[in-house]
């Protein structure tokens, strides 16, 4: 507790890795904290991103009254030299350090890897027969209207990775394609297959090979680091601890 020739406060220190959600929340601390104080401040904001290393200065968020008590946001830390490559890989798959030290189209294959050997993609398996088992008469009726307003939206949001249906069109791509290799996710080809079918999910035309394959993997990415395609684990926990 310090005074400093003033009221009492007391200091908390967050500290952590980058990216983990450090800086989100102070800010929600400091929203509770100012709308139970009895004397209403302005509210501060920590800056909040989906990149690391966005915060650079430590910032004190004042989150309660009587006593004082302030959070203060750090910057990320990290150990000065990473020489596990493994570590690193799961670091960046994360998110914790920027992509661009070990590749966006490389940590995107690196997912891949993870998703095929676990059961998250088992559990789309009903959008690939939900696809199937619609006759072709069905279609045909759906046609005119349906069609029509699914080229609409995808039109109007030809970018928007996000959407529901664009998420719903790779799980059931990524699903058929481990299909097609009958469990065989030790097949060399299975992951370059997953990244090609993701043109059509993604909707990223064949204008550059190489820009493509980028925006596919920064896509992927993104989907897997928001768990809009599954949760993982990615260190080896013993079964018995």
């Amino acid at each position: 507790m310090d005074t400093d020739g003033r009221e009492p406060y007391q200091q908390i220190l967050l500290v952590g890795i980058p990216n983990v959600g450090k800086s989100a929340l102070a800010n929600s601390l400091h929203r509770i904290g100012r709308i139970s104080a009895a004397e209403k401040g302005k509210l501060k904001h920590a800056t909040v991103s989906p990149q690391p290393g966005e915060t650079k200065n430590i910032t004190g968020l004042k989150i309660a009254s009587h006593p004082n008590i302030y959070v203060l946001d750090t910057p990320g830390v990290l150990p000065p030299h990473i020489l596990d490559d493994e570590v690193c890989t799961k670091l960046a798959l994360t998110g914790t350090i920027q992509d661009c030290f070990a590749g966006e189209k490389e940590l995107a294959q690196c997912f891949l890897s993870i998703l095929n050997r676990s059961d998250e993609y088992k559990k789309w398996a009903k959008l690939s027969n939900s696809e199937n088992e619609r006759s072709f008469a069905d279609r045909n009726i759906e046609c005119s209207t349906s069609s029509e307003m699914g080229m609409k939206r995808k039109r109007q949001y030809p970018t928007d990775h996000t959407q529901d249906f664009i998420v719903h069109d790779v799980r059931r791509t990524l699903f058929e394609v481990i299909s097609s290799f009958g469990g065989n996710v030790e097949d060399e080809r299975l992951i370059e297959e997953e990244l090609k079918a993701m043109h059509a999910a993604f909707q990223v035309p064949l204008e550059s090979e190489h820009y493509a394959q980028n925006k596919i993997a920064a896509k992927l990415l993104n989907l897997f680091r928001t768990g809009r395609l599954g949760h993982y684990v990615l260190d080896s926990i013993p079964r018995k601890l």
